[in-house]
């Protein structure tokens, strides 16, 4: 078990990818911190299904509220100690183009996805990642925030909006500055950036696969797999680092 005796802090955790993450960290040893604003009692029971011994805390509330940030942070802190890993993976996305989108929806997806990654890794890097000189730390981006959106079809409006774009952009320039601030303390940070995976972002859309490598969209458990090599031991020589798990979406 690659993280026995180490924390892990998943936001998103109730469904999707955090909810595969989650399950996989765990499966591989590490006490679970599952983070978001619905509850995440499907998640808990694959935990405790797959492994009878599982430590976890559920933590339930809004990402983008500073306190409840470090209100999740400190009840971590309070139960297991040291925190060792974090997953910002929670995120939205709107679809509607800049003709229609509001204000109101380009704030929830840049708050959700931008600032409570800001909020989560300030909160756990000073003082704790810090202190103890060791930590990773890997942001749930996507390839949208690198090519400016996956073009899509089906029920809902063609690619990912514009605010799901820039706010995964802001992740993969946070990951680089992260990395550099933070090398030499011990801790990492990089980035996976998927390209379509099930999950209720996507759900209703339609995506052409006919151009890609691998002709599928991904599964949360493809992703979690990578989130697994960043935030293990081995990964230590690894830091500002864009993964892209698409299926061949994308080269270069």
């Amino acid at each position: 078990m690659k993280l026995k005796g180490q924390t892990a802090i998943v936001t998103g955790a109730a469904s999707g990818i955090g909810a595969q993450t989650a399950l996989l960290l765990s499966q591989e040893g590490a006490n679970v911190v599952l983070v978001d604003l619905n509850s995440c009692s499907k998640t808990l029971t694959a935990i405790q299904e797959a492994r009878t011994d599982a430590v976890f805390l559920e933590c339930l509330g809004d990402i983008r509220d500073p306190e409840f940030v470090k209100a999740a942070i400190a009840r971590a802190s309070d139960t297991f100690g040291e925190l060792h890993i974090l997953v910002n993976n929670a995120g939205t996305c709107g679809r509607l183009g800049l003709d229609t989108m509001t204000l109101d929806m380009w704030d929830r997806d840049m708050d959700t996805n931008a600032k409570a990654t800001f909020l989560f890794i300030q909160s756990v890097v000073y003082p704790h990642m810090v202190e103890q000189k060791y930590g990773r730390i890997i942001n749930i981006s996507s390839v949208s925030g690198l090519n400016g959106g996956v073009i899509s079809g089906g029920t809902k409006d063609g690619r990912s909006g514009p605010a799901y774009a820039a706010s995964k952009g802001a992740m993969i320039a946070l990951t680089k500055w992260v990395a550099k601030e933070l090398g030499e303390y011990g801790i990492t940070c990089n980035s996976v950036a998927p390209g379509a995976t099930e999950s209720a972002i996507t759900a209703g859309v339609e995506y052409d696969v006919s151009d890609q490598a691998i002709k599928r969209i991904g599964i949360p458990a493809d992703i979690a797999e990578a989130v697994l090599y960043f935030a293990s031991p081995e990964s230590g020589y690894t830091t500002g680092q864009i993964l892209k798990v698409d299926g061949g979406y994308s080269f270069g």
